[in-house]
């Protein structure tokens, strides 16, 4: 067992340094197999090595928040430009049509509602049979390190990777934050390397200061967490620094169903992602959008 108190201390992380072997275009994922691959595209761009997702997965544990209230109405406009869409399976049976082609990032953790002052002791809750009858592009598992419930959350985390491996399909695992985990580097530095090595392909996480380091470190794809809803340029400033600063992808939430116009903002931050527009030319044809779209 390793003895925390001998560790070194990191301080080469090789920014900037592409990995020395890759034939497949997304980092780490040069030996999986081509069921895993042909999912993996789906859900990233081969021709920008990009992912902008769309989660509307919230409900799971917040019910019906603002912009979510109806789903049916609120997402179906939004699809077009996402890659991905980030949702539980009762969302897309109930309110998406499945003649939509985009690639799905199955929420497959459940747990305890906002209600509760611990949500990290989450259960597994969807599984694989139906996750293949949803033709799932990906699994989604939320992981508390960190937490009192970190033991049952990589449990839950590692018994989706063995399943997806069964049938080829990648598991994304989600680094969540509680009360007690501040969100700087030191954590996430931790947490999205511990997801990477227990085997998950895409790591999702939030973004801080020396977010570089945090995409270096990680052997798998990340995407970033929109997290709470900020100003229009904020999330589009934040986007455009992650995907610069190593990011693979980002998953946008109540920053694109909560803002003044959701579609405006949508195809603004595709433009971030996909087009690599800086934050003013994103905010710049948010504006004009925002009046196309009245």
């Amino acid at each position: 067992m390793a003895d925390k108190d001998g560790i070194i201390l990191p301080k080469d992380y090789g920014i900037g340094i592409k990995p020395l072997q890759q034939s497949f275009y997304l980092k780490g994922m040069d030996n999986v197999d081509w069921g895993m691959k042909n999912r993996l595209s789906k859900i990233f761009n081969p021709k920008t090595g990009k992912s902008l997702m769309l989660a509307f997965d919230h409900g799971y544990i917040m019910g019906p928040t603002q912009g979510l209230e109806r789903l049916d109405l609120s997402i179906p406009d939004l699809i077009e430009d996402a890659d991905c869409l980030m949702a539980t399976r009762g969302a897309l049976r109930t309110c998406i049509n499945p003649a939509q082609d985009k690639a799905i990032a199955l929420r497959c953790s459940a747990g305890s509602s906002v209600l509760r002052e611990d949500m990290s002791r989450e259960v597994i809750g969807v599984d694989i049979e139906d996750a293949i009858r949803m033709n799932a592009s990906c699994l989604a598992i939320q992981t508390f390190m960190g937490a009192e419930g970190e033991c049952k959350a990589i449990e839950n985390l590692v018994k989706t990777i063995d399943m997806g491996n069964r049938y080829s399909i990648p598991v994304l695992g989600v680094v969540a934050v509680g009360k007690e985990m501040e969100r700087t580097a030191k954590y996430f530095l931790l947490a999205t390397r511990m997801l990477a090595e227990f085997g998950a392909s895409i790591v999702k996480t939030y973004y801080c200061e020396d977010f570089e380091k945090i995409t270096s470190a990680c052997p798998v794809p990340i995407v970033i967490a929109g997290g709470k809803k900020v100003p229009e340029k904020e999330a589009l400033e934040m986007a455009y620094r992650a995907i610069n600063e190593g990011a693979a992808g980002v998953d946008m939430g109540r920053n694109v169903f909560q803002s003044e116009n959701p579609k405006a903002m949508i195809k603004a931050i595709k433009a971030v992602v996909h087009e690599n527009n800086t934050p003013e030319q994103a905010y710049k044809l948010f504006e004009e959008l925002k009046e196309e779209y009245k």
